[in-house]
């Protein structure tokens, strides 16, 4: 297991117990885990990382943040409506596109 998975997985542990998480919480559940070769500096960027955040709401939510913010950077450039259309018809240009399997061929035939 790397370091940075197993900070993550001790973070979540933490997160889970509705304990704050903090540098000194982190290396101390990682040690007892028999992770020793973990620098300390980064036990205090994991969590100076996660101070203030929800890891429940980033966890459910990984998906819906790229859609958003690029709406509402368009949006709040002025273009408003226009702007939406434009994602609106991206969207449908996506669809369409065909794959591989819609072409009478795919990865395994």
């Amino acid at each position: 297991m790397s370091s940075d998975l197993a900070i993550v997985y001790a973070a979540l542990i933490l997160k889970d117990d509705n304990v704050e998480v903090t540098a000194d919480k982190l290396q101390t559940l990682t040690k007892e885990a028999g992770m020793t070769e973990i620098e300390p500096i980064w036990f205090s960027l994991y969590a100076k990382a996660l101070e203030g955040q929800d890891l429940k709401e980033l966890i459910f939510n990984i998906g819906a943040g790229a859609g958003a913010s690029a709406g509402a950077a368009a949006g709040g450039a002025g273009a408003g409506g226009a702007a939406e259309e434009a994602a609106a018809e991206e969207a449908k240009e996506e669809e369409k596109e065909e794959s591989d399997d819609d072409m009478g061929f795919g990865l395994f035939d």
